[in-house]
């Protein structure tokens, strides 16, 4: 055991003892599967003019529900962009993305949109709604939808690639873009893969998980596993970072569904490689040319 694998143990023992009375899944195991939500999920994006936050309303399975996005930074129409995806119960939901892009500095040479998921408005709500697998499933499917209608809205108002990468939680919801629509030029998952039951099944989150859930674990897997779609696809353009020491995101079993030779695999848990804001920049931004202009910015917004 290392520091990395200690951090991760600590983090999700930790979890377990402050929301005690939160477990995934407890109160049902019944959902719709990822292929039925969004084939029936009905949103439109507001009409968007400038750098601010939009909110929306998606009508699903389970009726309507809020989500939301942020243009946080549009340098122009000759620019890549980057659709990024929040963390399990991020809050604000924008906090990673703020450390991993650092917008004070306007030093990313690129158009940077970040995606809240439903039920994220406060700790508590997305805690309260995970209790419920149908509300899990809708809330990854809402937010897929919304990376898609930013994937046809940026490919209408730029001329480069479109990168979607997200961490954890959204790294799957990347996945589950790539595995049902693989819209975008590249993907960039964090952390993730596509076998997502194991996460509450076969890993240190499990003791976050609810008996009822436990005790149901085929129920669990057809629901939330994906790597029959994922494997569907051609993953060329899908480039993933790992922790070799992740407790949360088994490297060994999140591999299976990636092209090996694609996988960046880091000496990090999953807490060390979520805050290590650098590394997750530089894999975001970097490996495969995205048509990064070199020339100076241009600041006018160019929608």
């Amino acid at each position: 055991m290392n520091i990395h694998t200690i951090l991760d143990r600590l983090s999700v023992n930790l979890s377990a003892l402050l929301f005690l009375q939160f477990k995934f899944f407890g109160s049902g195991i019944e959902s719709p599967s990822f292929s039925e939500h969004l084939q029936n999920i009905r949103l439109r994006l507001p009409e968007i003019k400038w750098e601010k936050q939009y909110e929306l309303r998606a009508d699903t399975l389970l009726g309507g529900l809020d989500a939301a996005f942020r243009i946080a930074q549009w340098k122009g129409r000759d620019y890549p962009t980057v659709i990024y995806h929040h963390g399990s119960g991020e809050n604000p939901y924008d906090r990673s993305f703020n450390h991993i892009f650092r917008l004070k500095k306007g030093n990313t040479p690129a158009n940077l949109i970040v995606v809240r998921a439903p039920f994220n408005h406060t700790s508590r709500e997305y805690m309260n709604s995970i209790k419920d697998l149908a509300n899990f499933t809708a809330m990854l499917s809402v937010s897929v939808q919304v990376i898609e209608q930013l994937v046809l809205f940026s490919r209408e108002r730029t001329n480069a690639g479109v990168i979607v990468s997200g961490i954890s939680l959204g790294g799957w919801v990347a996945n589950l873009h790539h595995a049902f629509y693989n819209s975008a030029d590249k993907y960039k998952p964090l952390m993730a893969g596509a076998g997502l039951a194991e996460v509450f099944l076969d890993s240190a989150y499990q003791i976050l998980t609810a008996p009822l859930a436990k005790e149901n674990p085929a129920q669990l897997r057809r629901i939330l596993n994906f790597d029959d779609q994922f494997a569907g696809k051609d993953k060329h353009n899908v480039y993933p970072l790992l922790g070799l020491y992740d407790q949360i995101i088994r490297y060994d079993r999140q591999k299976r569904c990636y092209d090996a030779h694609r996988i960046t695999a880091v000496e990090k848990g999953h807490i060390s490689g979520a805050l290590d804001f650098k590394l997750l920049r530089n894999h975001i931004l970097g490996g495969e040319p995205e048509g990064i202009p070199k020339s100076k910015y241009n600041n006018n917004l160019q929608f």
